[in-house]
């Protein structure tokens, strides 16, 4: 358990529990991530009527672009699809031994991983109710497991409590929870908080109420976003133009207290799932399937459209040379909007603001090499993420091959948002990174240093084909410009994680392509 120093006044106790509760806070955020991301998906997608011997060319082999080339293909479309890479998937990408990254600026790493040891750059978990994902990873046979992402005996870690010394995330957990239950049943039996607290504490255990419970600004809970994203919506959020979110609405209190149901309600109970092998194999599997549909090492430089089709030059990615072209009388493009708005288009201006409007999110993600996997042998950590105040942020620790001996990987350090920034990450090589992932860890696993063989990092605003790692709506840009980023444009429609409202995932690429596909498959069987 969490020891707290004694003697320790009121005050302090609500800063302990609060400077502990901001690491807790992080690690539950973790785990909404997961269920804010629920989908509206219903089942296969449908394309009938007659499309004329259409054909479509498809720019990107991402996610979005290879599940649009899937389904319009069974549809009975001549596809083409064209991708940058020298491999399918995208951001669905698994780095294993042997294989090389080469970022913007040219840098290039060789990833020295052991024979089936690999590192996930990009996405690492599936949720469960992300069943657009899992429905083609059915249809591809892709073999799954449980990725464990729950684990009370990690670590929370904070520099200025408890001497800098991590703590399990159970204890903290409990003894979070047993002291605002102390403090609350104090409270309730004198029937006046304030008597019970300062001014300040006061204010510290609101805090921790408002993200414990999902509290409005009033700190009440009421039918929310917030909320539904713990229990569920009506309308779950979609892809493309898919109808909005609609956010349920909690049981009545007092029914709830009466009924007793709370006795059995238990959180974290929520499976996720990792392809076996690393979360590549997806795209690995996605592009066999549309073996001869893909023209790899495809840089797109003009994307040109006129009243009977779409024309696309591009130019070999690694070796340039003439520019070449590709026609279609459609065009599904999957390109991210960092790199679409830099390639001449000809749209009308409403889906060009829109691109032009929105940025994306820097992320940078180290994975670790180590003799062996310490953290299972020494502290008994299976699988799980410790959460940390220090730049590199999170350690995520392997949901496969428990106990099997010899060297693992990690999840080193992964930093999202402003954090990449205000932590001086952004400008550090990436050697240096994987230097700051083992220096920090060390801190909290002091057999880092001895055990650390190798590493590899990647920053998602230096990869060439993102620029960033996932699209950044705000709310009042997406009311602004993602209906027009999302509509058709004369024989154009965009597809991708940022034509949907849930970013950052792989089933908001699921999502906007069927959405894509189906309202453009409509114009071709009306035309």
């Amino acid at each position: 358990m969490a020891q707290i120093p004694s003697p320790v006044s009121r005050r302090s106790l609500l800063k302990l529990i609060g400077t502990v509760a901001g690491s807790a806070v992080m690690y539950d955020t973790m785990l909404a991530m997961g269920y804010a991301a629920q989908s509206d998906f219903s089942g296969p997608v449908k394309l009938s009527g007659d499309i004329k011997g259409a054909s479509v060319l498809v720019l990107g082999a991402g996610i979005a672009g290879m599940t649009s080339a899937y389904e319009l293909r069974k549809a009975g479309y001549k596809v083409q699809v064209l991708e940058y890479n020298n491999r399918p998937g995208g951001r669905n990408w698994s780095l294993y031994g042997g294989d090389t990254y080469t970022e913007l600026g040219g840098a290039t790493q060789q990833v020295k991983f052991d024979k089936g040891l690999y590192f996930n750059p990009g996405p690492w978990r599936i949720p469960f109710h992300h069943q657009g994902l899992l429905h083609y990873c059915r249809q591809l046979n892709v073999p799954l497991e449980v990725f464990t992402q729950s684990n009370d005996n990690a670590y929370v870690h904070s520099t200025s409590a408890f001497d800098g010394k991590p703590q399990r995330i159970g204890a903290v957990a409990a003894d979070v929870d047993g002291y605002v239950a102390e403090l609350l049943a104090k409270a309730n039996s004198q029937s006046k908080l304030d008597g019970a607290l300062t001014g300040d504490e006061k204010d510290a255990l609101l805090q921790i109420l408002r993200s414990w419970g999902a509290l409005d600004k009033n700190y009440e809970y009421k039918k929310s976003d917030a909320g539904s994203a713990r229990r569920g919506f009506d309308v779950y959020p979609g892809g493309g133009l898919s109808p909005r979110q609609v956010p349920s609405e909690p049981l009545p209190m007092q029914q709830l207290f009466k009924s007793g149901l709370w006795r059995a309600a238990r959180s974290g109970g929520s499976p996720l799932f990792q392809p076996v092998g690393g979360m590549g194999v997806i795209g690995k599997t996605f592009g066999k399937a549309l073996d001869g549909l893909i023209k790899y090492n495809c840089k797109v430089i003009n994307i040109h459209q006129d009243d009977k089709g779409v024309t696309v030059t591009y130019i070999d990615s690694r070796k340039g040379g003439a520019p070449q072209t590709a026609r279609a009388d459609w065009c599904v493009c999957t390109i991210p909007a960092t790199i679409l708005g830099q390639i001449p288009m000809n749209i009308g201006a409403p889906m060009r603001n829109a691109i032009f409007s929105l940025s994306y999110t820097a992320s940078v993600k180290v994975g670790l090499q180590f003799k062996r996997r310490f953290w299972e042998d020494d502290e008994q950590i299976y699988g799980g993420i410790s959460h940390t105040d220090l730049p590199i942020s999170t350690i995520g620790y392997p949901s496969t091959g428990y106990m099997k001996g010899g060297a693992g990987v990690l999840l080193g350090a992964y930093v999202v948002g402003k954090d990449v920034n205000s932590f001086g990450l952004e400008t550090l090589p990436a050697t240096e990174m994987v230097k700051v992932a083992v220096d920090q860890g060390s801190r909290i696993h002091p057999q880092y240093r001895q055990e650390f063989q190798n590493g590899v990092a990647v920053a998602w605003h230096r990869v060439p084909w993102t620029l960033g790692c996932a699209a950044e709506w705000t709310e009042e840009n997406r009311a602004k410009n993602y209906d027009n980023i999302c509509a058709l444009d004369g024989r154009i429609v965009l597809a991708g994680e940022h034509c949907s409202f849930i970013t950052g995932w792989q089933e908001g690429s699921v999502l906007s392509a069927l959405d894509s596909i189906k309202r453009l498959h409509k114009r071709v069987v009306s035309a």
